[in-house]
């Protein structure tokens, strides 16, 4: 596999840079700075939105029939990988990276003619309805009902977890349809309208204080049978073609700028009981965590070279997952050990963006234990990586 440059990408990848240069304002990179989760808000992650999509850039993945960019699989790391060095805000996943792809691949002429542009626009801002109080990594045994009635489903019960229903207008939900077989045969897939009569979001405020996650509530809520994607009772396909999609996204590039934060972190660390620059052991500790970055870079290029030959990502999905969300967590652990007393700081007020209150200690310890506490549900959201590894262990080491 040859990992260097042609020169066609080496030109694609000094457009990009000029492009990010002059269209990425302060505002934005100091809202990405801010981050502590996956999850950028709204406001930040649809403004980037909307200037992508005017330049023809928003879905860098999709087939161009769709509206994609007709790029290659290099082309499309190379502006990942540049995207996050240049300190851009992340766009909300659940559309253009979720659901959009599992509408390409199971969704009527209809549903894709309707769906698919909104995504593109930004008109349609989606959320993810899996999780539920009783099934979350068994996702398998979720119990919210849909029972048919006429041209509709009429859906009672709840889904938790549920992140930025609070700002979504569109859900992608898996309901019961069928009770008594396979708990895997009786799940469908539906689309439905965060507006419709009886749907309730309350909010579930994390260990770090914000509101990012909410539990949603079915009350008699109708939807069309026409929002059915794929067939009836066959919706566990649809959801594990997409789970294909959200756990084998680029993580790479975004790892390389936690070590890259983690690093600064490390030179400003004065106070008593910081770990010490000099520290083997922390040094030890950094150096393993860099070397697990590489790697995982060097399997999406793998991955890359899968999806340019029309394969889908696999099983390799589920190892990335894995060592994706655990080498996250060990930048997160570093960087709470290299904050010292900063890091146990609580300032909700100066992490804001665009914030000017004068931060306790240095402003790159503000995130360290938000991130920290944050993504310590990394290893379970997306399928949770004990399950992650029982797939690789029957899938690949048929075991």
């Amino acid at each position: 596999m040859n990992l260097g440059l042609t020169q066609e990408d080496e030109a694609f990848r000094i457009e990009v840079r000029a492009f990010l240069a002059a269209s990425l304002t302060e505002d934005l990179r100091a809202a990405a700075r801010s981050a502590t989760s996956v999850f950028q808000d709204k406001r930040f992650s649809m403004a980037w939105h909307t200037l992508l999509h005017a330049r023809g850039w928003v879905a860098p993945s999709w087939p161009e029939e769709y509206g994609g960019t007709g790029w290659t699989r290099m082309q499309q790391y190379i502006f990942a990988v540049e995207s996050a060095r240049a300190g851009a805000p992340a766009l909300a996943p659940m559309g253009l990276r979720m659901v959009g792809p599992a509408i390409m691949g199971y969704g009527t002429s209809a549903q894709k003619a309707h769906y698919l542009p909104r995504i593109l626009s930004g008109e349609d801002y989606w959320c993810q309805g899996y999780s539920e109080p009783g099934a979350g990594s068994d996702l398998a045994s979720l119990q919210l009902r849909a029972v048919a009635d006429g041209d509709d489903y009429v859906l009672n019960g709840s889904k938790i977890w549920t992140t930025h229903a609070h700002w979504a207008n569109r859900m992608f939900c898996l309901v019961r349809t069928r009770a008594g077989a396979k708990p895997q045969a009786g799940i469908t897939f539906l689309l439905l309208d965060m507006a419709t009569p009886g749907i309730r979001v309350r909010p579930i405020v994390t260990l770090a204080g914000e509101h990012e996650l909410n539990q949603v509530f079915f009350d008699d809520v109708r939807v069309p049978k026409a929002n059915r994607l794929g067939r009836e009772n066959d919706g566990w396909t649809v959801a594990k073609y997409l789970l294909e999609f959200e756990r084998g996204g680029s993580s790479a590039a975004g790892l390389k700028v936690g070590l890259e934060r983690l690093r600064q972190i490390t030179k400003t660390r004065k106070a008593p009981g910081d770990a010490d620059v000099g520290d083997f052991a922390y040094l030890e500790k950094l150096t393993a965590v860099e070397m697990a970055v590489e790697a995982i870079e060097i399997t999406e290029h793998r991955v890359m070279s899968a999806l340019a030959s029309g394969k889908n990502p696999g099983p390799v999905a589920s190892m990335l997952k894995v060592q994706g969300t655990e080498a996250m967590q060990r930048l997160d652990e570093l960087a709470i050990e290299a904050a010292g007393y900063f890091g146990v700081v609580e300032q909700p007020a100066a992490r804001a963006p665009g914030s000017n209150i004068e931060p306790v200690g240095p402003p790159d310890t503000l995130q360290a234990m938000p991130r920290y506490l944050n993504n310590r549900a990394a290893t379970i959201y997306g399928g949770s990586n004990e399950i992650q590894r029982d797939l690789m262990a029957r899938l690949v080491l048929q075991l």
